[in-house]
């Protein structure tokens, strides 16, 4: 069980590559934080997948915290938008 999940693993970090590209050619920053999400949701799934093959529950802590600073990145990019549109700080 352990081989599919390393594979499994890989496939996703291959996933994640396609999103590197979509990260430097995006046309708008919208698409690069999209991009960015998913190369974090990516991280965290290789990261679970890693962890359970390994039998390392800190790996679990590395995800949860992952998943916790992407959740503030797109926090982080609307308030950005938002302030841009009002013109106000």
């Amino acid at each position: 069980m352990a081989e599919f999940m390393l594979a499994a693993a890989g496939f996703v970090l291959a996933a994640e590559a396609v999103g590197l590209i979509r990260i430097l050619k995006g046309p708008g920053n919208a698409d690069r934080v999209m991009a960015t999400q998913l190369l974090g949701t990516g991280g965290i799934a290789a990261l679970l997948l890693l962890a359970h093959a390994m039998d390392s529950p800190a790996a679990v802590d590395v995800a949860l915290t992952l998943g916790l600073l992407a959740a503030f990145v797109s926090i982080a990019f609307v308030f950005g938008i938002a302030q841009s549109r009002t013109g106000g700080v």
